[in-house]
């Protein structure tokens, strides 16, 4: 049994002249200990379906789904305060902008000692004692002094790594990560890749990364779903996929690798006509 079940979800906004939808019946499964890449260019339905399943859409949003369930419990059915025992505490998530993420009015330690006593249920003592723990686990050096610092007296790559030992606090069973590298660079993005990569395999914990860096996939992920215009087209095991890909989206995706380039320049992706969604 998959740990995360997703079938066909859709997902519309409503706006001031009607409503647009942004997830048109996507199915999403990621088993126990696995991780599953979720790729697409910018307004492919990635980030919108994951915050859809942890409850984090505005108002406006309407989300239906054929079946959503976590390790066999049924999210749909839930109250509002049963969800909330889940997600936070089972199934995590990692933002795109770490620094955006982070309240500025707090230090970085405040914020983290706040989940491990809102979800966790420690003492204050106890918290900042995880808290510790959780700098020296995700590299933050200095971790004493990092407690005491607020999100602007830290680089880009350490608020990524406070976020990290935010979602990680409570052990979770799901960690999903939403672009995570998206705002830092090159070097650093290589470190919290390898960072995330070294939690799951200690931890056992399901991944679920989404991205649209297909060189990223290639060295993390197992499984990848390519996702398009709101619209899932292909799904395959990592290898397969670079190998094999059965969809003309995927091919286009692929052929715009610098790697693959067979002139001066590289394929447009924008050039992609509406494509038929795969049975």
């Amino acid at each position: 049994m998959a740990l995360l079940t997703i079938r066909n979800m859709t997902v519309r906004f409503a706006t001031s002249t009607g409503s647009f939808t942004a997830v048109d019946g996507i199915d999403v499964t990621v088993d126990k200990g696995e991780v599953l890449a979720i790729v697409g260019e910018s307004g492919s339905g990635k980030s919108v379906s994951m915050l859809a399943a942890m409850g984090l859409l505005p108002d406006t949003a309407t989300v239906t789904a054929d079946e959503m369930s976590f390790d066999g419990q049924d999210l749909l059915r839930m109250t509002p305060r049963q969800r909330r025992r889940i997600i936070g505490r089972e199934i995590t998530m990692i933002f795109q902008e770490p620094i955006a993420s982070l309240n500025p009015s707090f230090t970085t330690g405040y914020q983290i000692e706040e989940v491990l006593r809102f979800n966790a249920g420690l003492s204050k003592r106890a918290a900042r004692a995880r808290a510790l723990e959780l700098y020296r686990q995700v590299g933050i050096p200095d971790p004493e002094e990092k407690l005491k610092s607020y999100p602007h007296q830290m680089s880009g790559g350490q608020c990524q790594r406070v976020m990290i030992a935010m979602a990680i606090a409570t052990n979770p069973r799901l960690l999903i990560a939403d672009e995570p590298t998206t705002a830092l660079d090159v070097t650093i993005q290589k470190q919290i890749l390898d960072l995330l990569m070294k939690l799951q395999e200690q931890t056992g914990m399901a991944l679920i990364l989404i991205t649209h860096d297909m060189g990223v996939v290639a060295e993390t992920a197992d499984r990848v779903q390519v996702q398009y215009k709101g619209k899932k087209m292909e799904e395959a095991d990592v290898l397969t996929l670079f190998e094999r890909p059965s969809h003309p989206y995927t091919r286009a995706l692929l052929s715009a690798l610098p790697e693959n380039a067979t002139g001066d320049r590289l394929p447009t992706v924008g050039s992609f006509l509406e494509p038929e969604v795969q049975p």
